[in-house]
C-alpha cells in the first residue's frame, strides 16, 4: 500500500521506521487517552451540569483544534489536496459530531456509546462502494459485527429500564450520526489512499475550517446559539471543561487519523469499539449507575465480536513468509494461487 510507505509521525514520534505492533500501540494509546478524557468530560457536562448544546460545543471545539494546529506550525502552503476534497468530508464530520453530542440530551452516555459501537458494520458495508477502496470482507467479520449489534440491543434495552434519560428522538439522532460515521471513516481512508502525501494535520485542519460554517445554520435555526451563549456566560467555568475536553480529543483525533492511514477504516472502527466499551465501564464506575445482568450479557456479546474480529489476524503472518518466497520464484502465478484459498 502506498500510504503504508509514506513517512508518518504522531506528535513528533516517528511511525514509519517502527514495526506494525509499535505503530498500533502508539496510535491506540493516543486514541484511548484522548477519548477516555473526552467521555468523562461529556458525561459531566451533559448529564451532571445539564448543558445539552451539541452543535455549540462542537463549534467551540473546532476553534480549539485550529489553535492547536496553528501552534504546531501548520500552514495552508503545506496542503497537498485541493479545498474541494474536504467539503463532503467536513459536512459529514460536523454533522456526526453535532448529532452525537446533541443525542446526549435524550440518551444517557452509555446508551449513546453502545449505539456508536455498531458503526463497524456500516463502515464495512460502505467500504465496498467508496471510490478508491472497494473493500470486501469475509463472512466471519460480518458475524463479529453482528455480535456487536446484538450486544448493543441487549444493553440498550436494559439501559432503558434502569435509566430515565432515554427517548426515540435520541435514537434517531444517534442513528443519523452512525450513518455519517460510516461515510466518514471510508472517505478519510480513500483520501489517504489516493494521495499518500496527505498528513493527519492537513486533514483535521481542512475538515475543521470547511466544517465550521456548516454548524452555524442548525445553531441559528434551533436557537441553540443564543441559549448556549447565555448559559455559558452565566457559568463560564464550562468553557474551561470544553477547552480541556477539546485538547484531549485533539490527541485522539490525530491518533485516529493515523490509524486510518496505516491500518484502514474497518480496523480503526474495531479499535473505537473497544474504546467505547472501556468508556462505558468507566461511566458506570465513576457515576455509580445501576448495572444488571442484561448489561453484562450485552457486554459479553460485544467482547465476543471483538475477539472474533481479531482472531483471524493472528493467523495471517504464518502465510506471509510462504507467499513472499513464491513471489520471488514465480511472480505471476503467486497472486492467483494466493487469492483462491482466501476466497
Amino acid at each position: 500500500m502506498k500510504n503504508e510507505d509514506q513517512a508518518r509521525s504522531l506528535f513528533g514520534i516517528s511511525l514509519t521506521d517502527r514495526p506494525k505492533w509499535q505503530q498500533f500501540l502508539i496510535c491506540s494509546s493516543g486514541f484511548f487517552f484522548g477519548y477516555l478524557v473526552n467521555g468523562v468530560c461529556e458525561e459531566y457536562v451533559y448529564n451532571r451540569l445539564k448543558f445539552s448544546y451539541g452543535w455549540y460545543f462542537t463549534f467551540v471545539q473546532g476553534f480549539v483544534y485550529l489553535a492547536l494546529i496553528y501552534l504546531q506550525g501548520f500552514t495552508t502552503k503545506q496542503m497537498v489536496n485541493p479545498w474541494k476534497t474536504y467539503v463532503k468530508l467536513s459536512a459529514v464530520l460536523m454533522g456526526s459530531h453535532g448529532l452525537t453530542k446533541g443525542s446526549l440530551a435524550f440518551l444517557n452516555y452509555p446508551a449513546q456509546i453502545m449505539f456508536k459501537s455498531t458503526k463497524v458494520l456500516p463502515v464495512m458495508i460502505m467500504g465496498a462502494f467508496i471510490p478508491g477502496l472497494r473493500r470486501k470482507y469475509p463472512l466471519h467479520e460480518y458475524i463479529s459485527a453482528l455480535l456487536l449489534v446484538i450486544g448493543l440491543i441487549l444493553f440498550t434495552l436494559a439501559d432503558a429500564q434502569t435509566s430515565p434519560n432515554f427517548s426515540i428522538f435520541g435514537v434517531v439522532m444517534i442513528s443519523g450520526a452512525l450513518v455519517m460515521d460510516a461515510f466518514l471513516g471510508n472517505l478519510q481512508e480513500a483520501i489517504f489512499t489516493m494521495n499518500p502525501d496527505t498528513t493527519q494535520t492537513e486533514m483535521l485542519f481542512c475538515s475543521t475550517v470547511v466544517g465550521l460554517p456548516f454548524l452555524v445554520v442548525p445553531m441559528v435555526l434551533t436557537g441553540e446559539l443564543f441559549r448556549a451563549w447565555t448559559s455559558c456566560a452565566e457559568h463560564p467555568y464550562v468553557y474551561g471543561v470544553l477547552v480541556f475536553e477539546a485538547m484531549a480529543t485533539f490527541v485522539g483525533q490525530v491518533s485516529v487519523l493515523s490509524l486510518i492511514a496505516i491500518f484502514g477504516a474497518a480496523t480503526t472502527a474495531m479499535i473505537t469499539t473497544a474504546r467505547k466499551a472501556v468508556t462505558l465501564l468507566l461511566s458506570y464506575l465513576i457515576f455509580t449507575k445501576p448495572m444488571t445482568e442484561q448489561h453484562g450479557s450485552g457486554l459479553l456479546l460485544i467482547a465476543m465480536g471483538i475477539v472474533l474480529k481479531m482472531l483471524p489476524d493472528s493467523k495471517l503472518p504464518s502465510r506471509t513468509p510462504k507467499s513472499a518466497h513464491r513471489e520471488e520464484d514465480e511472480k505471476g502465478k503467486t497472486q492467483d494461487e494466493e487469492k483462491r484459498p482466501l476466497v
